[in-house]
């Protein structure tokens, strides 16, 4: 490592640590538990396009959403963690295969109390470190007072690109089009959040219940960066057991490996209140904080490292 290279990242270091101590205080003052719970689990949630590692007969969690809905459905109310995540072949500019999490859920709240909640936790982080309510990220000036611009899927869709969500659907290429189509679109000068995907982009996500196409899930970006995934969460467990079945379908229809049916998180899911969900992701947030385009810059090892 040269020098230049390590004088910059012990500086982003340091605001990393500052951004993970703000960020644990915004919760304990909202009167949310931290928990821990197990990283190596027996059947990730069965999602077509994220591979877990395998570690044994388990795995390496992807997300701790299932322990964590456990919890809710066990009678917790509002909960938070901050852990390592594992996702195979996740390497990029923006992606890491081990990766940090912040993962919180609060019961009797849905996604609108979800992106409320976003904009208090990311103004609070911006004044613990100095920036108050104006930042720069790759020369765009953001202004992080609230609120901040809501657009739906379908109408970033109508305005970014030139197919319709369905075609993009029916095509297979939403993901493709969100990301080379929609979110360098989405490096505005306030935060923007992405809301109301469709129904088949739900993943844990209830459905709206005045149009069933869409799912009440949304985004959050700033300058361009996918800062985090919310969800008013789906409580039904025979609906979200067709939704495994429909992934774990997708998955051996791409040649993937297809997980074990998660049954003790659909066992609990019965018992689980209304509730949202948000996990958001603290490298590239800090990413965001210190003006940095390469997630490398603000961990203190790559695996190329080790």
């Amino acid at each position: 490592m040269d020098d230049d290279r390590q004088n910059a990242l012990h500086k982003h270091l340091q605001l990393r640590a500052c951004i993970i101590q703000a960020i644990r205080q915004f919760f304990i003052d909202s009167g949310y538990l931290e928990v821990e719970t197990p990283i190596r689990i027996p059947a990730p949630a069965p999602e077509a396009h994220i591979d877990a590692v395998e570690s044994g007969d388990w795995f390496l969690q992807t997300s701790p959403e299932l322990c964590m809905k456990r919890l809710l459905a066990a009678g917790a109310q509002r909960i938070f963690q901050i852990c390592k995540c594992f996702r195979q072949a996740e390497r990029g500019d923006r992606h890491l295969p081990e990766m940090t999490l912040l993962e919180w859920y609060r019961a009797d709240s849905n996604y609108l109390d979800m992106m409320n909640e976003c904009e208090a936790l990311i103004g609070q982080v911006a004044r613990h470190i100095n920036l108050k309510n104006m930042m720069t990220y790759q020369d765009t000036e953001i202004d992080l007072t609230p609120p901040w611009p809501r657009i739906s899927v379908a109408e970033a869709f109508k305005k970014f690109t030139s197919v319709s969500m369905k075609a993009a659907l029916q095509n297979d290429r939403f993901d493709v089009i969100m990301v080379e189509e929609i979110e360098p679109n989405l490096a505005q000068s306030q935060p923007v959040f992405l809301y109301d995907y469709p129904a088949l982009r739900g993943a844990l996500a209830r459905l709206k219940p005045q149009d069933s196409r869409y799912a009440e899930r949304f985004e959050l970006y700033i300058g361009g960066l996918e800062i985090c995934n919310a969800f008013s969460e789906l409580t039904d467990p025979v609906a979200q057991k067709a939704r495994f079945i429909s992934e774990q379908e997708r998955r051996r229809k791409a040649g993937r490996r297809v997980y074990p049916m998660p049954h003790t998180f659909l066992d609990a899911l019965k018992d689980m209140p209304e509730a949202a969900g948000n996990a958001l992701g603290i490298d590239r947030l800090v990413m965001l904080f210190t003006d940095t385009k390469q997630i490398d810059e603000v961990v203190a090892f790559t695996p190329e490292d080790l």
